[in-house]
């Protein structure tokens, strides 16, 4: 029996000193990257931003963290907000911000500028977005990406890839045939001098002169032709005159230069006299603007829409009666209010019964939020901008003021 215990004592030290002798292998170092690596759960490349602020599951990423309502003022981080987002074509800046945040103007309070990059809040496809907490307080990282390239001299075109805070395609087809005049527009457009054989309804091919170009004229630019129409009155004040509507005539381009400018008609759509306006076929505003709430305290009302529709929905253009001499800018944020109802109180109709509604007192409903414009125009009594967002129906003389 001793023998045994002997034996099975030799073969445990044995393969003890086995397993002395044998180093352990060790885990393999990671290399080092020159650049910052992005962690966390990166929202998927076939989704834009305004598609992953929805479809984003509750629980994910850095934002469902009970930091969710770090920040100051009004800044709350949107509870399904990712770690991390990856920048795609067709994003806007409100989109990306929308992903983040849930009051997407609250953006610069949580932007980490870069000083190392010409121009920190151009954003471009390919660049990722990262959420972080430092000292408790919410901070997006921007890593650029392979596609980043250098900002573009000509800042009233797209820039050249860069992501804009609003839809150009939007503001660039109101842009060129505007249908609000502002008096600033008016006073400085060039305009019609004559059309060649006195026509008045022109076709496409027919000629037309113009004059009081404020700069130098290119050869092939593109114009519309736009009728100064009735004057526009500030709902809010009766007397004041703040614009004028603009009815679309027709457009055409530059054939030859000279004292008037000689101009072809490619498009018609009514008839054309001396005096009509034309505007350049471009976009005449910067679109790398940052969402913002007002400086000061703003009170108007939407004055009209671009199309004519009465009931008025997400990215439409919409003007409304305060400009920059209301403290406005282009990037400034307005919550858009409808206009609560007046109904009699009838609930308490005693003996009066059916003659209740006759002489009971009127009530007037609260206004209650329907939506959020964003301006990307300033005149000086009135603004362009666009319906960001519209969770009820929005009209002509709806509210706007700071959100």
């Amino acid at each position: 029996m001793q023998g045994h215990q002997i034996i099975t004592l030799s073969v445990a030290l044995a393969v003890l000193a086995g397993c002395q002798t044998q180093k352990p292998v060790p885990p393999p170092v990671p290399l080092a990257s020159q650049e910052t690596t992005v962690q966390g759960t990166v929202v998927g490349d076939d989704r834009t931003a305004m598609e992953a602020a929805i479809d984003v599951g509750p629980g994910a990423g850095a934002g469902a963290s009970s930091s969710a309502e770090a920040g100051r003022g009004g800044l709350t981080i949107n509870p399904n907000a990712p770690e991390s987002y990856v920048v795609k074509r067709g994003d806007t800046l409100w989109g990306i911000a929308k992903v983040f945040l849930r009051d997407p103007w609250y953006w610069p309070e949580i932007w980490q500028v870069n000083p190392q990059i010409q121009n920190p809040h151009l954003i471009y496809p390919g660049d990722t977005l990262r959420l972080v907490y430092i000292e408790g307080r919410p901070t997006i990282m921007l890593q650029r990406g392979d596609s980043a390239r250098a900002e573009p001299r000509v800042r009233s075109q797209p820039l050249e890839g860069a992501i804009t805070t609003i839809p150009y395609e939007t503001v660039a087809a109101f842009m060129s045939k505007p249908t609000v005049l502002a008096k600033e527009q008016i006073k400085h457009a060039p305009y019609v001098l004559s059309t060649r054989d006195m026509h008045v309804i022109m076709a496409e091919g027919n000629t037309l002169y113009a004059r009081g170009f404020s700069g130098p004229v290119e050869l092939g630019t593109h114009y519309n032709v736009v009728r100064v129409g009735d004057p526009l009155r500030d709902p809010d004040d009766g007397n004041r005159i703040v614009g004028y509507d603009g009815v679309f005539n027709g457009a055409g381009h530059v054939t030859r230069l000279g004292d008037p400018v000689t101009l072809i008609m490619t498009e018609s759509a009514r008839e054309t006299e001396a005096g009509d306006k034309l505007f350049a076929g471009g976009v005449d505003v910067p679109l790398d603007f940052i969402p913002s709430a007002p400086k000061i305290r703003t009170t108007g009302r939407i004055l009209a829409v671009s199309n004519g529709v009465t009931v008025i929905g997400q990215y439409e253009v919409v003007v409304i009666n305060r400009g920059a001499v209301d403290g406005l800018a282009p990037g400034n944020v307005l919550a858009v209010y409808q206009a609560g109802g007046v109904i009699p109180d009838t609930a308490n109709k005693g003996f009066l019964n059916g003659m209740s509604r006759l002489v009971a007192q009127k009530v007037r409903l609260p206004d209650e939020r329907s939506g959020t414009f964003m301006v990307f125009k300033t005149f000086d009594h009135l603004s362009y901008g666009l319906i960001m967002e519209a969770t009820d129906i929005i009209r002509v003389a709806d509210r706007v003021e700071n959100p």
